[in-house]
């Protein structure tokens, strides 16, 4: 395929009706879909000639027919000569493209031979539920598949690994022919959006999430509003979230729209990664991977990856940024505590401007968490950041971790304390402390859970909650009905994407438009 070739969006029409599909079609058209993927398995009843008629002439775009049986992940479950003659009248009907799989197309191409329309295309398919195969396999398959004389190669594997969609890159890259290339499921995401960097024919998006019609493809919608798919190309950069689990991330929206709004010729994935090593030796190219964001559980093991550390990070014990070198090279920084701890003081700013109107005092030079009892819950990459900060500034640190030793190390550390996280509630040396839960508890889907009992939340003056879905915590709404300051997560993932921006191209952050976009889905 040249490189001037953009990939099509077809998406699929799963109705049980045939109204339903042609509510469907108008619905793909205004969406901006290319193609029509007409699932003729779906539909509950079919009379072959008066359906296809309707459906294909009233399509207000190109139409490509699937009538996929239950062996290959579809719903026909009937005669094999009546579903062939379905996709022979839909030709004859003037369909774009039919698709029909690899073991029964040779004998399929072979009967419509002499009356196959010019700019008519079969699709030959293969789908694996269970893996993918090795390159080589997956090349022997593409030659048995151009052999029974497809138009269009469509090779389907399922990732079981992210790194599974190299060799799917690598096959539509190097095939003959026009390729469709998807790795499905969660780990495969990429492959479906990246086609276009690979030079794909098309590549499929769901009209809704109730149609998605295979194993993690995304929504027509996303494609469009969230990765920019339109605007990538071969020359594309790649940058992403590696984390597990990933898709609740909302650095994709950040930094998307931060690319579309500079004019640059990037786009930011959702990577979901189970073994960073074998990720970064897979994805070795300068533009792929670029950069990316690092999440958890990655945040410790990622540093045995890089070539080059930050002195702070490598203090903290932790990375949430890497960037490539032109060189390759891969190079590490954290910005976690950037983000927590400016936000923080930010907050407590904000005390004392309140203080201060009703006591008098004056204002107090330097950091406000100087001096102040900072007591930070779990002792991850997100608790260390935040202790490491926190101590930085003058903070006196507490730690409080699920098991102690964990506590104790971070705490040796930054010169703190350390205790479990059930001595917390009863912990109360002073008034006035602040509180910075760096634990995942309270976040989607166990929204009902808090760290800490409410009780315990009068002893503070401020609470930071690192969980950012949901924006308003158990632990923040518990806080502010104790009367004391809170910060939103939110406000740290936006703080430290500024600096990753910075890191990743070299600019200043757009900062409005971040804060306007995660006020729009935060």
């Amino acid at each position: 395929m040249s490189t001037s070739s953009p990939t099509l969006l077809c998406t699929p029409l799963m109705g049980t009706t045939v109204d339903q599909m042609l509510a469907e079609m108008r619905k793909a058209k205004e969406i901006g879909a290319d193609v029509l993927e007409i699932r003729l398995d779906c539909l509950r009843k079919f009379n072959p000639h008066q359906d296809l008629e309707i459906l294909i002439k009233r399509s207000p775009l190109p139409t490509l027919i699937t009538y996929r049986p239950l062996r290959e992940g579809g719903q026909y479950d009937g005669d094999e000569n009546r579903r062939q003659d379905a996709l022979r009248l839909a030709m004859h009907l003037g369909a774009s493209y039919v698709d029909i799989e690899l073991e029964v197309a040779y004998e399929f191409i072979n009967s419509i031979r002499v009356k196959k329309p010019e700019n008519f295309k079969v699709i030959v398919s293969s789908h694996n539920f269970h893996g993918t195969p090795s390159s080589e396999a997956i090349g022997k398959l593409v030659v048995m598949i151009q052999a029974s004389g497809a138009d269009i190669v469509k090779v389907a594997t399922t990732a079981l690994d992210i790194t599974d969609c190299a060799r799917v890159f690598q096959m539509t890259v190097q095939s003959q022919i026009p390729t469709i290339g998807i790795a499905m499921g969660e780990r495969g995401l990429i492959s479906r959006i990246l086609s276009p960097k690979f030079g794909a024919y098309l590549t499929y998006g769901a009209l809704e999430a109730s149609a998605i019609s295979a194993p993690g493809q995304p929504l027509a919608k996303d494609l469009w509003d969230l990765y920019n798919f339109r605007l990538i190309r071969p020359d594309t950069k790649v940058y992403g979230v590696i984390s597990k689990p990933v898709g609740h991330s909302k650095s994709p929206l950040l930094f998307n729209a931060a690319f579309k709004s500079a004019g640059l010729n990037a786009v930011y994935l959702h990577l979901l990664v189970d073994d960073v090593k074998k990720f970064f030796e897979t994805y070795s190219a300068v533009d792929f991977v670029a950069g990316c964001s690092c999440g958890i559980p990655h945040k410790e093991v990622a540093l045995k990856c890089m070539d080059e550390i930050d002195p702070i990070a490598k203090k903290i014990g932790a990375i949430n940024n890497i960037m490539r070198r032109p060189d390759g090279t891969l190079t590490a920084f954290n910005t976690d505590y950037i983000g927590a701890i400016s936000a923080i003081e930010d907050g407590l700013r904000g005390c004392f401007l309140v203080y201060q109107e009703l006591n008098g005092a004056t204002p107090a030079v330097g950091s406000p968490l100087a001096g102040k009892l900072f007591v930070v819950l779990g002792a991850g990459g997100a608790g260390k950041a935040l202790a490491y900060g926190a101590a930085q500034k003058g903070a006196r640190i507490v730690v409080a971790n699920r098991t102690l030793e964990r506590a104790k190390e971070l705490a040796g550390n930054v010169g703190g304390q350390a205790m479990t996280l059930d001595e917390v509630a009863s912990f109360h040396p002073e008034d006035e402390m602040v509180l910075a839960n760096a634990t995942s508890v309270g976040m989607t889907p166990k929204i009902d859970q808090t760290p800490i009992p409410k009780q315990a939340l009068k002893n503070y003056c401020l609470v930071f909650d690192a969980v950012y879905t949901p924006k308003d915590t158990r632990l923040l709404r518990e806080t502010r009905e104790s009367g004391a300051f809170i910060v939103y997560g939110t406000e740290m993932l936006i703080r430290q994407g500024f600096e990753q921006y910075k890191n990743f191209m070299g600019l200043p952050a757009p900062e409005e438009l971040f804060r306007m976009v995660m006020e729009k889905h935060a």
